[in-house]
C-alpha cells in the first residue's frame, strides 16, 4: 500500500455501499422499462415506439457524457460518502416527479426523468467506484468489485422482471409503481447512512466549469502511466463490446433463432447472469491482489465464444449456455480492469481519473451504436456476421494488448501455474508497497522461487539472473519478456558492481527488483549466510533519489513449502522426483519494509522470522 495512505477495513461500509448500489440499479431499470412498457401501450405507430424506446436509452445515457466530469470534481472535493448520500436525497426528489409523470401518463415528464436518473447516476459513479479502495484493504479490492458487479447485473434483471410485474398489476393505476420508487429510493437514502465516513480526498480541488479541458486534463494524467492507460482502453473497448453484442442479441433471437420478446428476455438474463457469476469468482481467483492475468483469459474467453455465437444452426439452449459463457468471460475481463482503475490513481486524483473513465465507457456505447449501424445497415451483416465480427476484433485487440503490456501474458502463465501446479497462498500483501522503488530479498529454495514470487506480488517484479543463464538460447526470448535482469558472474567483480549500482538506478526510478541474498539454492533445506551485494544496489539507489520521490525500501519475504519439491535439491538431485502432494501447497510471506540502509544480518532474521 501506499506508505501516506492508511488501510480502510469496514465490511458494514462496504455492504451499506452494496445495498446502495443495488437500490439504485434495480430502481433506475424498474422506471426505464415501466416508461417503455407504458409506451408501447399507447395508441401510437409502431414507429413512434421504436422512437420513444431509442430516447429512453438515450436520454438516461446523455448525462454520463455530460456530467460525469463534475461528479468526478465531487468526489475529489468532498467526502464520497456526503456525495453518495446528497445523490440519493436528489433521486427521492426524481422519483416524485417521476411519480407525477406515471399517475398523469405524461411522456414528457417520464422522458424528463428518465435524464434526471441518468444524472443521478453520472454524479453516483465516481463516487460509487472511488469508495471501495477507501472502504477495502487491497487484498479485497478485486473481491469488492466482484460482488458489486454481480450485485449490479442481478439489479437489472430483477429491475427488469419487476417492471413487467409491476405493469402488469397496476396498468391502469401506475401511480402506486411510482409510490415503491419514491419508498425504494427513502430506502437507498437509509443504506447510504451506513457507508463509512471518509475524508475528502483533496479538499482544496479547483472547480473547472468545462468538462472538456477537465476530461482533457485527466487524460493526461493517465497517459503518463502506462497500466492505466491500458485500463482505460480496456474498459471503454469492454463497454463498447457490451453494447455491440447485446443490440445484437435482439436481432439474433428475432431473426435467427425465430423466438419470442420472453425468450429474447431470457437471453439477456443468461448475459448478466454469466456477467455477475464471472465477477465473483474473478474476485476470488484474484487472491487478494489485483490479478490482471486474468485480463488475457478473458479477452480470448470473449472473442472464442463469440465466434462460436456465429455458428449457424444453434439451438436456444446451446445459445443461453454461450451466452451465459461469454459473460463469464466479460466478468474475468472486466473485474481486474476495474480494480486497476479505482487503485492505480493517487488518492486525491481518484475521482476525477473514475469520471474520465466513466465518460469514456458511455462514449463507447454510444459508438457501439453507430457501429451497429455501419454493419447492419451499410455492409447489411446478419446478427451471425456481427457476432463474428466482434470476436475477431476482440482476438485482435487481445493480441495488441499482449504486445503493448507482454507482462499481462507472464501474469497469464503465473496464475495458471499457481492454481495447477501448485496451490499458492500469499500472506502480507499489505506489506508491499504499491508505488515507489522495492528490493525484494528472499530465501532461495528451488528453481522456481522467482516465479512464485511474481506470482505472489501485484506489481511487476524483475529479477537477476546470472548472465551464463540469461544468455541461453531457449531462456534469453522468455526472460526479455518479464525484464529479467542479467549479472555478470563473480569472477568479474568490476562488472557486477557496476550492474549492481544499475540494478539501483531502476529501483530509483520505482521499479521492483527481487534478489536471492544467498548467492545459490539452498542444498541443504537451511537459508545460507546473506551476501553483501545488496548494499550496492541501495546506495545507488538512495543517492540518486529525487527528494520529492517516494523513498525505496527492502521488502522481506519467505518461500515456505518448497524444500522437497520437484525443483528443490532434496535427495541431492534437482528434478526427477516424485512430489510428495499435488498440486503442491507453497506460502509467500511478505514481511514489513525495511529501510534502505539495513544491512545483510537484518534483512536476513526478518526473513528467518517470516519463515516460522
Amino acid at each position: 500500500m501506499h506508505q501516506n495512505e492508511p488501510q480502510k477495513i469496514s465490511a458494514r461500509g462496504f455492504w451499506s455501499l452494496f445495498a446502495t448500489q443495488f437500490q439504485g440499479a434495480f430502481s433506475d431499470n424498474v422506471l426505464q422499462k415501466l416508461v417503455i412498457f407504458m409506451f408501447l401501450d399507447m395508441n401510437i405507430s409502431l414507429a413512434e415506439k421504436h422512437k420513444i424506446s431509442e430516447y429512453v436509452g438515450m436520454l438516461f445515457s446523455l448525462p454520463f457524457i455530460l456530467f460525469s466530469m463534475y461528479g468526478g470534481f465531487m468526489a475529489d472535493r468532498f467526502s464520497k460518502r456526503t456525495v453518495t448520500i446528497a445523490v440519493k436525497i436528489f433521486e427521492i426528489a426524481v422519483m416524485l416527479f417521476a411519480c407525477a409523470g406515471l399517475a398523469w401518463q405524461s411522456q414528457e415528464i417520464l422522458l424528463a426523468g428518465i435524464f434526471c436518473m441518468g444524472v443521478h447516476s453520472a454524479f453516483f459513479g465516481p463516487s460509487k467506484y472511488g469508495l471501495l479502495p477507501e472502504l477495502l484493504p487491497d487484498v479485497k479490492l478485486s473481491w469488492g468489485n466482484g460482488v458489486l458487479e454481480l450485485g449490479t447485473f442481478a439489479a437489472i434483471i430483477l429491475g427488469t422482471a419487476s417492471a413487467a410485474c409491476l405493469h402488469a398489476f397496476f396498468s391502469d393505476k401506475e401511480i402506486w409503481s411510482g409510490l415503491i420508487l419514491i419508498t425504494l429510493a427513502a430506502a437507498g437514502l437509509a443504506t447510504s447512512m451506513g457507508i463509512t465516513r471518509v475524508p475528502a480526498a483533496d479538499p482544496a480541488r479547483k472547480f473547472r466549469i468545462n468538462p472538456i479541458g477537465d476530461l482533457f486534463a485527466q487524460l493526461n494524467l493517465v497517459r503518463k502511466d502506462r497500466i492505466l492507460s491500458l485500463a482505460f482502453l480496456g474498459n471503454t473497448y469492454f463497454n463498447f463490446l457490451g453494447a455491440l453484442l447485446f443490440l445484437n442479441m435482439f436481432f439474433y433471437g428475432k431473426y435467427v433463432l425465430h423466438v419470442g420478446d420472453i425468450q429474447i428476455g431470457c437471453l439477456s438474463i443468461a448475459l448478466a447472469m454469466g456477467i455477475g457469476v464471472g465477477s465473483v469468482v474473478a474476485g476470488y481467483a484474484s487472491d487478494g491482489k489485483i490479478e490482471y492475468g486474468l485480463v488475457p483469459y478473458g479477452a480470448f474467453g470473449l472473442s472464442i465464444i463469440s465466434v462460436l455465437l456465429a455458428i449457424h444452426g444453434l439451438s436456444l439452449n446451446a445459445v443461453l449456455a454461450l451466452l451465459a459463457l461469454l459473460g463469464f468471460a466479460g466478468g474475468f475481463f472486466i473485474v481486474p480492469v476495474s480494480a486497476i482503475l479505482q487503485r492505480q490513481p493517487e488518492p486525491s486524483k481518484r475521482g476525477g481519473v473514475l469520471a474520465a473513465a466513466n465518460l469514456l465507457s458511455f462514449v463507447g456505447i454510444f459508438l457501439a451504436s453507430g457501429a451497429y449501424y455501419v454493419l447492419a445497415d451499410v455492409f447489411n451483416m446478419s446478427p451471425l456476421q456481427v457476432f463474428l465480427f466482434g470476436g475477431i476484433l476482440t482476438f485482435l485487440g487481445a493480441i495488441l494488448v499482449l504486445v503493448l503490456s507482454p507482462n499481462s501474458l507472464v501474469r497469464a502463465f503465473l496464475w495458471l501455474v499457481t492454481h495447477t501446479l501448485y496451490r499458492l497462498r500469499v500472506e502480507g500483501l499489505e506489506n508491499f508497497p504499491r508505488r515507489g522503488g522495492v528490493l525484494l530479498i528472499a530465501n532461495h529454495v528451488s528453481f522456481v522461487d522467482w516465479l512464485l514470487l511474481m506470482a505472489a506480488a501485484d506489481r511487476p517484479v524483475r529479477i537477476l539472473m546470472g548472465k551464463e543463464y540469461y544468455d541461453k538460447p531457449w531462456v534469453k526470448p522468455f526472460a526479455r519478456v518479464p525484464r529479467v535482469i542479467p549479472i555478470p558472474p563473480e569472477i568479474r567483480p568490476r562488472e557486477v558492481i557496476q550492474a549492481l549500482r544499475e540494478c539501483g538506478r531502476v529501483i530509483q526510478e520505482g521499479d521492483v527488483v527481487c534478489i536471492f541474498a544467498e548467492g545459490g539454492l539452498t542444498r541443504t533445506g537451511e537459508m545460507q549466510p546473506f551476501r553483501r551485494g545488496f548494499e550496492h544496489m541501495m546506495k545507488g539507489a538512495v543517492s540518486e533519489t529525487n527528494p520529492s520521490s517516494i523513498p525505496p525500501v527492502i521488502v522481506p519475504a519467505a518461500l515456505v513449502g518448497l524444500w522437497g519439491s520437484i525443483f528443490s535439491f532434496e535427495g541431492g538431485k534437482f528434478l526427477w522426483k516424485k512430489p510428495p502432494q499435488f498440486p503442491r501447497p507453497i506460502t509467500v510471506r511478505f514481511g514489513s519494509p525495511l529501510p534502505p540502509s539495513s544491512t545483510p544480518e537484518e534483512v536476513q532474521a526478518a526473513v528467518e522470522r517470516l519463515m516460522t
